[in-house]
């Protein structure tokens, strides 16, 4: 239970960081920082729809259309952008083509490298204290 909860933790720490780094990188892709709660709900709505949207994705393309398996994680992202800039939520605004397209990539591989390195970190200690005892 511990390690799900910690796994639903990186997720969200993970999302959170790619979102953050596309925000000081573009001009295109804001944060609306004096809207932090805001922000925190287009976080956990943001983890919850590309969890949804990768894992359906990959079940029926893995079953179809095999070769457009390793697409999906940029297109769940692209689409979960989508469904969190459209909310009545003013958490994050992105404009233009460059802010939707280089922010859907920045969010995707910053999010990505964070939840490898994350896991490694903080999942390795857990397994090493399961094997101590």
């Amino acid at each position: 239970m511990i390690t799900h909860l910690l796994r639903a933790g990186i997720f969200l720490a993970s999302a959170a960081l790619g979102l953050i780094v596309a925000d000081l990188i573009l001009d295109d892709f804001t944060i609306v920082w004096s809207r932090w709660w805001e922000f925190l709900l287009c976080i956990v709505i943001f983890a919850l729809v590309q969890t949804v949207l990768s894992w359906l994705a990959e079940k029926i393309l893995h079953r179809f259309l095999p070769v457009l398996v390793g697409g999906v994680g940029i297109l769940s992202t692209l689409i979960s952008l989508l469904i969190v800039v459209l909310l009545p939520a003013d958490g994050i605004r992105i404009d233009g083509l460059v802010g939707w397209i280089a922010g859907g990539v920045i969010v995707w591989l910053v999010a990505a490298i964070a939840m490898i390195v994350l896991s490694k970190i903080l999942l390795k200690d857990r397994k090493q204290q399961s094997a101590r005892k």
